[in-house]
């Protein structure tokens, strides 16, 4: 398996992975969204390719705290693997990959709202409980779907307060678990 940063060429691939594993044009959507928006980049996008096919992506886009805290902060989000070769390490190769790109581009912090059982296997933690706000309320029974790795240590527990997304994921519709 190969992954690599995805080009301007390779939308097409992104968006067919995006859609065949969610069966909805909702992360296409939010992909569109975010590559033409500057208030997301720097945009971490990834593919992984095996055989020449796209068969997962992953995307990372900007993220700020309120009052403007003095941190470099992403979000993760989307991750697709295209159905049939789910379940065989590929999203996870895609997570660690792209956290090792974040961590050697000086990002300190990086949020998921995503499953609370697959995740964690990463290195992410709830959020909530670390002083972290969603930049839309999540609802109690899936408070721990939100959460946070830390790229530079002593990041949690000197910063907490709300996470301010990129504009194109500014609504409550992408903030649901």
């Amino acid at each position: 398996m190969i992954i690599r940063k995805a080009l301007d060429s390779d939308l097409e691939d992104v968006l067919s992975v995006e859609r065949a594993a969610f069966g909805s044009d909702e992360c296409v959507e939010i992909v569109q969204l975010l590559l033409g928006d500057d208030s997301a980049k720097p945009i971490v996008s990834l593919l992984a390719f095996q055989e020449n096919r796209a068969v997962g992506h992953i995307m990372f886009s900007r993220a700020t705290l309120e009052y403007n805290a003095p941190l470099s902060i992403s979000i993760l989000g989307p991750l697709a693997v295209m159905p049939d070769v789910q379940k065989q390490g590929i999203g996870g190769k895609l997570i660690k990959n792209g956290l090792d790109i974040l961590s050697k581009s000086g990002v300190d912090l990086v949020f998921v709202l995503g499953h609370p059982t697959y995740y964690p296997r990463f290195g992410f933690k709830p959020a909530g409980n670390l002083g972290f706000e969603p930049s839309y309320p999540i609802p109690e029974k899936n408070a721990d779907a939100w959460m946070v790795q830390e790229l530079r240590p002593g990041m949690i527990g000197n910063f907490s307060g709300k996470i301010i997304c990129a504009d194109s994921l500014d609504d409550p519709k992408y903030w649901r678990e």
